[in-house]
């Protein structure tokens, strides 16, 4: 799987985890260099708190288009390590 916006590779992983239908990818698989932290969290009653990444692409910003759960709840810890996309951002094969 591949994480594609403007026509970059984000991230790209054979092992990704699949949740409520997104392709959460290992951190290793994904390319740091566009991600930007964001201030943004929001809270899932199964999986706990979400934290954000803007992602950064040749200068322009998808605000708040990664997120990953740093301390997921037991019943989401599979994702623990993982980040998601959305927001315009294409998961493709």
């Amino acid at each position: 799987m591949k994480a594609i916006w403007k026509n970059t590779v984000i991230a790209e992983s054979d092992d990704t985890v699949v949740v409520e239908g997104n392709h959460y990818f290992p951190e290793e698989s994904v390319n740091e260099d566009y991600l930007v932290d964001s201030d943004k969290t929001t809270t899932c009653s199964w999986k706990g708190v979400a934290n954000y990444y803007h992602v950064v692409v040749d200068g322009e910003t998808n605000e708040d288009a990664a997120w990953y759960y740093a301390n997921p709840k037991s019943t989401a810890k599979g994702i623990r390590g993982y980040i998601a996309f959305w927001k315009g951002i294409q998961v493709v094969r």
